[in-house]
């Protein structure tokens, strides 16, 4: 059994996806998963299974398909990988919550960079399948966008750390 965190892509933020988490742990049950459980209602979801993260994802993707009738975006990280992206956070002196980690199915593409707009004071870096910004001035008044990111979802660090603290 691993255990992984589901990160689900623009649910309950914003008036958009609104899925209510008893739902999603009742499906991730459905699915046969162990030890389901969930974190805030923005789409966290901490289980174990037997098989590996694809198809996990691959799983996930299509029932909430089949819930929801239209795709909802996943990224799946074992407990392992979770630790390592706050580990690896290059800002840790920056409050948690000025810091996110921009998860992504794959490496950020080379030239991610060209890709930004309206960068102000923020600050951008890449890592494994993330992409971390720091706001500096905070998230409200940003105009940040990121053409790399647009598929991810991202995650405060102080998000990030209770997560890895509930997969510990």
């Amino acid at each position: 059994m691993t255990n992984y965190v589901a990160l689900l892509r623009a649910v309950n933020v914003g008036g958009t996806g609104k899925l209510p988490m008893a739902e999603l742990r009742a499906i991730a049950e459905g699915l046969g998963w162990q030890q389901v459980r969930t974190y805030i209602a923005s789409g966290n979801l901490l289980f174990a299974s037997e098989h590996d993260a694809a198809h996990c994802q691959a799983q996930l993707e299509q029932a909430l398909l089949d819930h929801a009738g239209k795709p909802v975006g996943v990224l799946i990280r074992s407990a392992e990988q979770i630790a390592q992206v706050l580990a690896a956070n290059p800002f840790p002196e920056a409050p948690g919550n000025r810091v996110v980690a921009i998860f992504l199915d794959s490496a950020p593409p080379t030239h991610w960079q060209e890709g930004v707009r309206g960068q102000q004071t923020e600050m951008i870096a890449p890592g494994d399948r993330e992409l971390y910004v720091h706001y500096g001035d905070g998230m409200a008044d940003s105009r940040l966008k990121i053409a790399a990111a647009e598929r991810g979802t991202a995650r405060n660090m102080n998000t990030v750390a209770k997560l890895v603290s509930m997969l510990a």
